[in-house]
């Protein structure tokens, strides 16, 4: 499924002053490419990211999938577009704490109501997939932090979507645990997964096929 982003420009206010947290960004990401995009805090990465996922309407440009227009279609049916291809997972997890694992993870099938036996037959096996098969009755707070991350991974495989975009995927994670997410994400790729994740740090950037550094709204290049 490729991802084009075409002469996106995205702009705030800021304390009265204006912003530019895109700058006229273009990009194309191929089916099962696994791209890093880096560079230092406010360059614009995670505005870049959630704007390739349909949650962040562009001043100007396009972002297209497949040749359709993520922001040419009602929120409606962009909302509906997100959760049939799109799978995020956020450096805060994100997780509902009164809910157990797989409450958690199956919520993205509730709010597309899918039948409530395979709502928890897909929410087991998302886990499962994870690792944490035996911890489906978990409340995050009986998780580790990297538990909690994979909790929040399955919860952005389990509609099987095309791409999956993570922001900052290791940020609130020990150096071992964010090691252990990334071979977990290195492994989705190597199954076929479409990954884009933002990081800060350099180091994790290693394990993916491209590497794009951003920085004050615009790509610098790419390594």
């Amino acid at each position: 499924m490729m991802i084009a982003v075409e002469n996106v420009c995205k702009r705030y206010v800021v304390g009265g002053e204006p912003v530019t947290a895109l700058d006229n960004i273009s990009l194309s990401i191929a089916e099962n490419d696994y791209v890093a995009v880096t560079g230092p805090s406010g360059s614009g990465k995670s505005t870049l990211l959630y704007t390739i996922g349909g949650l962040l309407t562009p001043d100007e440009g396009n972002v297209k999938v497949d040749g359709n227009e993520v922001y040419g279609i009602s929120s409606r049916q962009r909302a509906k577009f997100r959760r049939d291809n799109i799978g995020f997972i956020f450096q805060k997890f994100e997780l509902i704490p009164y809910l157990s694992a797989l409450e958690n993870v199956m919520l993205p099938l509730v709010l597309d109501d899918a039948d409530a036996l395979d709502q928890i037959d897909w929410g087991v096996e998302s886990l499962e997939r994870v690792g944490l098969g035996k911890r489906l009755h978990h409340k995050p707070s009986e998780l580790s932090g990297g538990e909690q991350q994979r909790v929040a991974i399955a919860r952005g495989l389990v509609n099987e979507p095309n791409i999956l975009l993570a922001d900052e995927p290791t940020g609130n994670l020990d150096m071992k645990t964010g090691d252990d997410i990334m071979a977990l994400l290195s492994e989705l790729n190597d199954e076929g997964q479409t990954i884009v994740f933002v990081t800060h740090d350099q180091a994790r950037t290693r394990v993916s096929n491209r590497v794009i550094v951003m920085l004050d709204g615009r790509i610098l290049g790419e390594e």
